[in-house]
């Protein structure tokens, strides 16, 4: 494995565990309090429509922040901005424990999400710093299936600790691991070098600039977008589930944390085979290899959605879905970062502003079209979003495959 030098073994170590760690609680941050989210307007005394509109507020979050986090974290480097990230999630979700009013949750729910935003624009940054190209793709892969540990286990997980636990509770003990977090990075993360003790005063208009510039990249915009459609069906079940199988199916929490595992196991099975093939194959053909069994999936739910769909059904065929998405995720990310040569901060910080954008703006639209009312409309519906992707995929691969021919 090639890594950057005048690192140790340990202190790699050290980075890339709580980086993963960090990521597992910013989603856990979501996931772990799902099954709980209706008990949570219940006794906030709200209405069941904040549960899908909590969750894309928390999406929303993970953008507020990111265009400027990622080129503070070019200038000034990774280690204070992690710092910063960390201590914000903490303080938020310790926070959640004494909140009284709905209004006062969402408000707390968009400053975790900005946590998010701290892990796209600077941690995946900084392992692509470390490592080279394969290696990075694996190891980003390999993130990627820690971090599915959350909307895998975290739904059945949450069920089982709401039995001893109160979500109050629950965002208690975000918080504490999250502080512990802070300290791995205090601990971890590299320091500037003493060169760098003298720093420039940051440049906004410069930044802006660069922004423009980046979205004038019709492959970087074309891949960032392909991104964010191709996550689309999954993140509308994440935030839509509770509301099809509690409310609309009569499920229990703890029947709807089980039938989340098949879902995200397909994801972790595509991240294994992207990880044996990555070797000896060309990203750009990884995706098109992926494509197969993500266009099935995607394909079948919207054939059910005629014929009629059981939950066995749905969840069969999100997990076919889940199989291609995790063959294509980490590929397609790594092309789109270096789809510029522009610094990787304020790259990676641009495809998390379009990709979330893209989930967030379009997860709400799923919600507001009826998307949660049944398990016809929501297969119907996130078949077409997800299909959706295939426009700027296709344009994108063009891109690539003529740029490989000069």
């Amino acid at each position: 494995m090639h890594t950057s030098k005048n690192i140790s073994s340990v202190q790699l170590f050290g980075i890339c565990l709580f980086i993963a760690a960090f990521e597992l609680l910013t989603y856990m941050a979501s996931d772990l309090i799902m099954p709980a989210m209706l008990t949570v307007t219940n006794e906030l005394q709200a209405s069941a429509k904040h549960v899908p509109y909590a969750f894309t507020l928390y999406l929303i979050g993970g953008v507020l922040l990111q265009w400027l986090v990622g080129p503070l974290s070019d200038h000034y480097g990774r280690r204070p901005l992690l710092l910063v990230g960390s201590a914000l999630f903490a303080l938020a979700c310790l926070a959640t424990y004494r909140v009284q009013g709905i209004e006062a949750f969402n408000l707390l729910r968009l400053i975790q999400g900005m946590g998010l935003g701290f892990v796209i624009a600077v941690s995946y940054p900084a392992l692509q710093d470390l490592f080279c190209e394969a290696d990075a793709v694996r190891i980003m892969a390999w993130l990627g299936n820690i971090a599915l540990l959350s909307p895998l286990l975290g739904p059945l997980l949450g069920s089982l600790l709401l039995q001893f636990l109160s979500w109050r509770e629950l965002f208690l003990v975000l918080g504490v691991a999250a502080l512990a977090v802070w300290l791995g990075f205090y601990g971890f993360m590299p320091r500037p070098p003493a060169a760098r003790k003298s720093i420039p005063p940051f440049d906004l208009s410069g930044t802006l600039r660069r922004y423009g510039m980046l979205l004038r990249n019709r492959a970087f915009v074309l891949s960032s977008i392909a991104l964010g459609l191709m996550s689309l069906p999954l993140i509308a079940w994440i935030g839509l589930s509770p509301l099809l199988l509690i409310e609309g199916e009569g499920l229990s929490t703890l029947q709807y944390g089980l039938w989340q595992i098949p879902v995200f196991s397909g994801v972790i099975l595509g991240n294994l085979l992207l990880d044996r093939m990555i070797a000896g194959t060309a990203l750009t053909q990884l995706i098109r290899y992926a494509l197969w069994p993500l266009c099935a999936g995607l394909i079948a739910l919207l054939a059910s959605s005629i014929y009629g769909v059981s939950i066995e059904w749905l969840i069969g065929c999100l997990m076919l879905y889940g199989v291609g998405l995790g063959m294509s995720n980490a590929a397609l990310y790594r092309l789109a970062l270096y789809s510029s040569d522009d610094s990787k901060g304020l790259v990676s910080a641009m495809i998390g502003m379009i990709s979330i954008t893209i989930m967030g703006t379009a997860g709400s639209l799923i919600a507001a079209l009826g998307g949660g009312n049944s398990l016809e409309s929501f297969a119907c519906i996130a078949g077409v979003a997800g299909l959706a992707c295939l426009v700027p995929l296709h344009l994108f691969l063009q891109r690539c495959r003529l740029a490989a021919a000069v």
